[in-house]
């Protein structure tokens, strides 16, 4: 298709610039020499041309405002992280009493103020898959402030306990639509060769937000922790105020010339924003020619299987045991005498949390998802089975573990590594990548409410699971199906690394050429 021709069917795009042509060309045709770069097949070679649409360095494509974009919209996940990380330090001071409170905390109450935040969370992520379409990824996300603020605002001035409950599931709201908005935001702004890194962002921002109240909760009461955790979401607005729109979205509704200019903001004025502006339009276009309902566009084959995807991983993220290895951490601590205080415990988890989700942000992109989750689901089956060897020995005779209190705190350190390495970011990184646009933003609500269902199962179950089978074959548990997660991602999840979100959707679509669905040659006329 030539750049004429596409002109007219757009409406409103500038002709593209002869000696742009020329010089894309030729940097085209030098990748092809290569082709590693694009992550195509050697025999699709010829077909790089119509298919280069989220390069960098060939076509003067900038970095550094999708990584700022990225870290912006990230801020919510670091709103989101100190919701999470707001009951580690704030339970002992509720439940004793010595809270700014004026009634009483049980410990099965606070529990339950927990476990609200995942209900709510589980409750809004369809909704805002159709907020999400409606007004835009930006204005969804500006728009969940709101919910944040008035969250926090009733924690901090409750009056009774439902008070606190409401405040929690509202704030659950909030952050649960944030898991849901954010992954989708950063996979349609990041060009294909960084997108696995910039999807990081969002569960390292999360551990940095849990670090952050740890952190925080061991030198204030819980009054001015929660004052700092509801000024976080308005320093996110502000900033996130002035970052562009997708580019798919606007496209999707017809708004060429502002996607434009959210694809220069996004990658520079000197990039030649046709091809992917082109590659959008063939989508859109090839979503409306056969635009159907929500049922018919779900029961697709391609569909169908991005789903058993995502939702596999998030299954399998939540049954590795991370709650339940979190619920345990100060009680392994503990148990190997290390001497050291509970507090600071948690905080040296948030620490490796971090540490080991920035490095994995570093290469995903380079080692690609598989590798990740598979090395990621192996190491941690073997931890939880080295942990619930050590709890099985407890239960029978304290005394046979005496020196063994290196055991759990080694496998527990590992297992938070791993974790935050590979289950933890990939399968939400995954989510924003597997499925098409017309159906993204009710799939990826679907997959997140899962996830947030799931974590409150095995949240409110874990005691109940501890008290019928035992600590030691509970941890077994968790580790057998870390196993059979193993052999998941083998068999069934895609690589995703170099590839556009139109490549995936040829992959899944069992299309192993997947360039020859993509938009006709634009250098083949000038």
């Amino acid at each position: 298709m030539s750049t004429a021709s596409y002109s007219n069917s757009s409406g409103d795009e500038p002709n593209k610039k002869p000696d742009a042509q020329n010089e894309e060309s030729s940097h085209l045709l030098e990748a092809t020499e290569n082709g590693v770069k694009y992550g195509s097949r050697q025999a699709d070679q010829e077909n790089l041309l119509g298919n280069m649409v989220h390069t960098s360095t060939e076509n003067k494509s900038k970095t550094l405002p999708q990584y700022v974009a990225a870290l912006a919209a990230a801020g919510g996940a670091f709103a989101a992280g100190t919701l999470l990380g707001w009951t580690s330090p704030a339970e002992t001071s509720i439940v004793d009493g010595s809270a700014n409170y004026d009634f009483d905390v049980s410990t099965e109450q606070f529990s339950w103020v927990g476990a609200f935040m995942t209900l709510g969370a589980a409750c809004v992520c369809i909704p805002i898959g159709f907020l999400i379409n409606q007004i835009g990824r930006k204005w969804t996300m500006l728009l969940l402030v709101l919910p944040f603020i008035v969250g926090w605002a009733m924690l901090i001035w409750a009056q009774n306990v439902v008070m606190m409950y409401v405040a929690r599931f509202i704030l659950g709201i909030a952050g649960g639509a944030f898991c849901v908005t954010a992954p989708m935001y950063t996979g349609e702004i990041a060009q294909k060769d960084i997108r696995g890194t910039l999807g990081s962002f969002f569960q390292l921002m999360i551990t940095i937000g849990i670090l952050f109240v740890y952190g925080l909760g061991a030198g204030l009461n819980v009054f001015w922790l929660s004052i700092i955790c509801g000024l976080i979401p308005i320093v996110f607005g502000v900033i996130f105020f002035f970052m562009p729109e997708s580019p798919t979205y606007l496209v999707s509704k017809g708004r060429s010339e502002s996607a434009v200019q959210s694809i220069q903001w996004l990658r520079g004025k000197e990039y030649d924003y046709a091809p992917e502006l082109e590659e959008l339009h063939q989508t859109d276009r090839e979503i409306r020619e056969q635009r159907v309902n929500i049922w018919a566009a779900l029961t697709r084959p391609v569909t169908i299987k991005a789903m058993s995807i995502s939702l596999g991983l998030m299954f399998f993220q939540q049954v590795s045991g991370i709650n339940a290895v979190i619920f345990y951490s100060e009680g392994i601590f503990e148990a190997a005498k290390t001497g050291i205080d509970s507090s600071l415990s948690t905080i040296l988890i948030g620490v490796m949390q971090v540490v080991a989700t920035l490095a994995s942000t570093i290469v995903v992109d380079k080692l690609g998802r598989r590798l990740l989750l598979l090395a990621s689901g192996i190491v941690m089956a073997l931890s939880t089975t080295a942990i619930g060897v050590y709890f099985f020995l407890k239960d029978q005779d304290e005394n046979s573990v005496a020196n063994l209190g290196w055991l759990p705190v080694a496998s527990l350190c590992i297992f938070i590594i791993m974790f935050s390495i590979g289950y933890g970011p990939v399968p939400w990184l995954m989510m924003g990548e597997l499925f098409a646009t017309d159906i993204k933003g009710f799939a990826g609500s679907i997959a997140g409410t899962t996830n947030w269902v799931l974590a409150f199962i095995i949240t409110k179950t874990f005691k109940n699971l501890t008290e019928g089978l035992g600590s030691g074959p509970t941890f077994w548990l968790f580790s057998g199906l870390t196993v059979v997660g193993v052999f998941f991602v083998f068999f069934v999840v895609p690589e995703t690394k170099g590839k556009s979100l139109n490549e995936i959707q040829q992959e899944l679509a069992g299309n192993q050429n997947a360039s020859s669905l993509q938009p006709e040659n634009n250098g083949a006329k000038k």
